[in-house]
């Protein structure tokens, strides 16, 4: 019988500690074997002292319920109707083996000496322990004492800097620039429209509230800049050298910039959620963490979130391949580096009641729990940086790609049923120009952000927006002369077929210019009107894919490239959709 990585990891503990392990996995195993139909059994708590004390801080413990089948879901590990259980009973025969060996005296594989890391649930243990004992172990011998204090300097700073955010004054002096009430009244009207499309919709109205608020900052109030304009004659300023602060610049705290940062952005605690969401204004992007590695294609190292309450080493949550990570991660040693964020922790929480401390230490849990789970990029975590121009992008290498492909390119994702959209037996989508987002209406109203984030295949289009005219839609890149885009609908993985599809989609065009839509299955191509309206496909009916092309071309003169249009809206329009998919599925 081969070994799973996660059982292999599992037996390099000692006996006794495996033992005991083994003795509460193959518990979990056999109850859901027992009792399949049985709720109880199929969902772990990880607050549970059991799970937090016994599981979690042992590598392989957690891997192994992962490999089972068991997912992360807010607070608790849940094993999904969907999960194979020939697969939960090769994880559990595996381990089974392993302690009748042991049991019957065979020795165990001699565990190998790990490279210091904070995936695994090594650093749990540690990180986990009380802030008494993190400060009464004795500190391990340092690589490099410079390189050491020079690190800690930098958490000491930012740890202090952060508390500069909790000032009232500078709140009021932000919420004075932001529309708070405008898009406190637009968070509330999505929050509605999710919940009647979803009676059991959890989210909350401080959720959208956030993807409001992201949507403002790109969209209204940000402007990037790449060369600043010239105060005299307006044209680009170039970098001449550096020059001492100003007085003003000193009053507002700008000395220099610190080359160990390449990118800033925030994370927000979601109460409904349960957990810490990846916001990155600049980007208008929500809960896509592996946004950097997967779609700039960045080399990530440390990162580090600071808050009042506590810094936490959240780099394993913007990571997918924690291996090549930790080879990176050679500034301090991981040992040290642990004990010192325990230290500043305990420091900044001595003065907080006992109910505080126990809710971050709940909060620190399931974050342990998401760092080490197995993690896929999502819709929105593959695509290149869209802030700054493409020279500056393709300088620092985050155009997701050798920035050859900003013409055509293959993107590939498409659309699979989730395990509620198979329940539901409905899969439901639209696309906003104005928002530039996608709503997957019968998965929780998703969001998606990016018209290109959720395409199977375009060719030399992107997403124009006319400020002057106050529009935006999709056309051809200027000075192509065609252009391309589709989009996948596949639920054969679900194992379900179409029951009916309705597709509405919306294209303009000027002049001599021309959009044609069709869409495809196996041999089967039906013309789709493209005039805003919905039409329903009866040739679609009992197939398990589909794909939607739209192909623009034609034009007159310089602007050819604009005569040929997509999802063309108004931006005063927020709230109306130019592209929408409903289909309705049945068991194959």
């Amino acid at each position: 019988m081969s070994v799973s990585p996660a059982v292999a990891t599992l037996c390099e503990n000692p006996n006794e500690i495996f033992l005991d392990v083994a003795k509460l996995l193959l518990t979990y195993a056999d109850n859901i074997l027992r009792s399949p139909n049985e709720e109880k059994y199929r969902s772990i708590r990880i607050g549970n002292p059991t799970f937090s004390t016994k599981l979690l801080p042992v590598r392989g413990a957690v891997e192994c319920l992962f490999e089972m089948g068991f997912e992360e879901a807010e607070t608790h590990l849940v094993f999904p109707k969907s999960a194979s259980v020939e697969q939960l009973k090769l994880i559990r025969e595996s381990i089974a083996a392993e302690r009748d060996r042991r049991l019957s005296g065979g020795q165990p594989v001699p565990p190998v000496q790990p490279v210091p890391t904070a995936s695994a649930s090594t650093s749990a243990q540690e990180i986990s322990a009380s802030s008494s004992q993190a400060a009464a172990s004795p500190l391990p011998q340092l690589s490099s004492v410079e390189s050491s204090m020079s690190f800690f300097v930098t958490l000491q700073s930012n740890f202090q800097h952060v508390l500069l955010y909790e000032n009232p004054e500078l709140q009021l002096q932000a919420r004075n620039h932001i529309p708070l009430q405008q898009l406190s009244s637009a968070a509330e009207q999505r929050l509605t429209q999710a919940r009647e499309a979803h009676p059991d919709c959890k989210l909350g109205q401080e959720d959208f509230l956030v993807l409001e608020l992201l949507r403002w900052f790109k969209q209204d109030f940000f402007t990037w800049v790449d060369c600043l304009p010239c105060s005299r004659c307006g044209n680009q300023t170039y970098t001449a050298g550096s020059l001492s602060p100003t007085p003003d610049d000193l009053l507002w705290g700008a000395q220099r910039v610190e080359n160990h940062y390449y990118h800033v952005w925030t994370e927000v605690y979601s109460v409904s959620q349960r957990r810490w969401l990846h916001c990155d204004s600049c980007e208008n992007a929500c809960d896509k963490p592996l946004l950097y590695e997967v779609g700039w294609g960045k080399k990530l190292a440390y990162i580090l979130a600071f808050s009042k309450d506590q810094v936490v080493d959240v780099t394993w949550r913007y990571s997918c391949n924690h291996p090549e990570v930790i080879l990176r991660r050679t500034k301090v040693q991981e040992a040290w580096l642990l004990h010192t964020i325990n230290g500043l922790n305990a420091s900044r929480q001595q003065s907080q009641s006992p109910d505080r401390k126990k809710e971050l230490t709940e909060r620190l849990l399931v974050e342990l729990v998401e760092f080490i789970s197995p993690k896929k990029p999502k819709p929105g975590e593959l695509g290149g940086r869209n802030s700054g121009s493409l020279a500056w992008r393709m300088a620092r290498g985050e155009t997701g790609g050798t920035g050859t492909e900003t013409s055509s390119q293959f993107a590939g994702y498409a659309f699979v049923p989730t395990e509620k959209e198979q329940q539901d037996r409905l899969l439901h989508v639209r696309y906003n120009s104005t928002q530039d987002q996608y709503c997957r209406v019968s998965n929780n109203a998703e969001v998606i952000c990016g018209w290109d984030q959720c395409v199977w295949k375009k060719e030399s289009l992107f997403r124009k927006v006319e400020n002057d005219w106050q529009m935006a839609y999709i056309s051809r890149t200027e000075g192509s002369s065609t252009g391309s885009v589709s989009w996948k609908f596949d639920v054969a993985p679900a194992g379900m077929k179409i029951k009916t599809v309705s597709i509405m989609a919306a294209s303009q065009t000027f002049q001599s210019g021309k959009v044609c839509w069709h869409v495809q299955s196996g041999q089967i191509s039906t013309e789709l009107s493209g005039d805003g309206k919905l039409q329903v496909f009866p040739s679609l009916i009992g197939s398990s894919e589909f794909i939607i092309v739209a192909e623009l071309r034609g034009g007159e003169g310089e602007s050819s490239w604009q005569h040929s249009q997509l999802f063309r809206q108004s931006l005063k329009h927020a709230e109306e959709y130019s592209f929408e998919i409903l289909i309705h599925l049945e068991d194959a």
